[in-house]
């Protein structure tokens, strides 16, 4: 026996489409209201007589209401999320894809189409490699390592409940304090794991290296207390603790492969040694008391900038939360090295940022916070500060790097930052625009852009300049 005809969603995206109240469809069509509420929840079949009445009352193509259509999408769904590299942890069940076909048939016909377009050029993509590197080259059919290692991290907010309290337990019980660090974790390594800590070669770029052989772990000379305290205590970790770390990555299938799950490891293992240095309630309350004053709180635990700045990004604990904070960290040429949000600030994947954004003003007024009010193309309105940091040098070869850091909340919540005083709130008096990033941005209106908005026709004259070679 045929399979009955059950076409609610679709009788219900007709009547939608032309505006009609359940009784006017009725009645247009010569049918009864309850009949047509029966037929628009699944509860009757649609017959062949109702199928030739809506193509002739509403001029309708029947085969936007064919069985062998919707099973034919609904098979490409399926392919779709059997490809592990889209679909992850991802738990799609049938029932799930049967309620896309039949609820929002066209959004899952885009879906399909987004996937066939990234297979062809993904082949397309596989042709140019083989034509300048020859057949033996492969491109990478799921994220690079370092991006699945990033996404780890933003899928868990930046927040490892296990690894954050291990490490503040330990501080209380060692004593690791400002100006002590050091001393207290290389004595741990000592008497604990027979390690011995040591000043690496003179010149050495390396920050840290562990003979496991000679137990025996170098650090750079030109560390600061509180820089060796970090690197001895990411050593310690991979040393004593382990099974913490296996355990923060064991239930994510994402880190399936080698090179991923050792750069998430490391990662977890930064964690670790950041959590160390600075204990989440200890520091939560002075982030509280200082209103989240970066250089206050440099101070006050001895440590970078750059270390202040992720750890605000981490206070992510139930029940005793910080103000959701996003990071992000980028250098002259706009590579972004650094990214998290524990808001809903979304940053592109590729592409790099938005160039309207402060934190590459900040490489133009080095040292100097600066601050903005920026607002997202939802109109969702953020504030933040940027300031660009030096690492390196100490003599006159040595080579020095140059990033920025950008860090900030929601408006809603901005009056708990230090850096909004003097900001009218309610009524910021400058909004600077912003977006996602190029490629992505939907923006018209941008004399910033560096691509074409997607999918858009081009009103800007001044987004010629990047198709020409000279301006008059």
């Amino acid at each position: 026996m045929s399979r009955k005809l059950l076409m609610g969603p679709a009788l219900r995206r007709l009547r939608e489409k032309n505006q009609m109240s359940q009784s006017a469809f009725a009645e247009r069509l010569g049918l009864s209201f309850s009949y047509i509420c029966q037929l628009e929840n699944n509860q009757r079949p649609v017959t062949a007589a109702v199928l030739l009445k809506l193509a002739q009352v509403f001029q309708v193509d029947l085969s936007d209401f064919s069985e062998d259509r919707s099973r034919r999408l609904l098979g490409e769904l399926d392919g779709i999320f059997r490809d592990q590299r889209l679909a992850g942890d991802l738990n799609v069940t049938p029932a799930d894809l049967d309620r896309m076909v039949h609820m929002v048939p066209s959004l899952a016909e885009m879906l399909v189409r987004l996937y066939q377009h990234q297979l062809h050029l993904q082949d397309e993509l596989q042709q140019l490699v083989e034509r300048f590197y020859g057949d033996s080259q492969q491109i990478p059919s799921a994220p690079f390592p370092h991006e699945a290692a990033r996404e780890f991290f933003n899928r868990n907010d930046n927040y490892f409940d296990g690894l954050d309290r291990l490490a503040e337990q330990l501080a209380l019980e060692w004593g690791v304090e400002p100006g002590r660090r050091a001393s207290v974790l290389r004595a741990r390594l000592k008497e604990a794991h027979g390690v011995d800590v040591v000043a690496s070669a003179q010149g050495s770029l390396e920050l840290r290296s562990y003979d496991a052989r000679r137990k025996r772990l170098e650090l750079n000379a030109s560390l600061s207390d509180a820089q060796q305290a970090f690197q001895m205590a990411t050593q310690l970790v991979f040393l004593a603790y382990g099974d913490v770390l296996q355990q923060a990555c064991i239930d994510d299938p994402a880190l399936a492969d080698a090179q991923t799950l050792t750069l998430a490891r490391q990662g977890l293992a930064h964690y670790f040694a950041g959590a160390l240095l600075l204990p989440y309630a200890p520091f939560l309350q002075a982030a509280r008391e200082s209103r989240y004053d970066v250089e206050w709180l440099q101070r006050r635990f001895g440590v970078s900038f750059e270390s202040i700045c992720h750890r605000l990004s981490t206070l992510q604990r139930s029940g005793a939360r910080g103000v959701p904070i996003y990071l992000i960290r980028v250098d002259q040429a706009g590579n972004v090295s650094k990214r998290q949000s524990a808001n809903s600030l979304h940053f592109a994947r590729h592409g790099g940022t938005c160039p309207l954004w402060h934190v590459f003003e900040a490489f133009v007024q080095p040292g100097r916070i600066l601050t903005q009010v920026a607002e997202m193309p939802d109109g969702t309105r953020y504030f933040g500060i940027a300031r660009s940091v030096q690492r390196g040098g100490g003599s006159f070869a040595a080579p020095r790097k140059r990033f920025a850091f950008g860090i900030g909340c929601e408006l809603s919540q901005a009056h708990e930052l230090v850096y909004a005083d003097g900001w009218d709130l309610q009524q910021p008096r400058e909004i600077t625009p912003i977006g996602p990033g190029c490629r992505v941005c939907p923006r018209t209106d941008c004399m910033q852009r560096a691509f074409p908005p997607a999918g858009k026709p081009l009103h800007n004259n001044d987004f010629s300049e990047s198709l020409v070679s000279y301006r008059l």
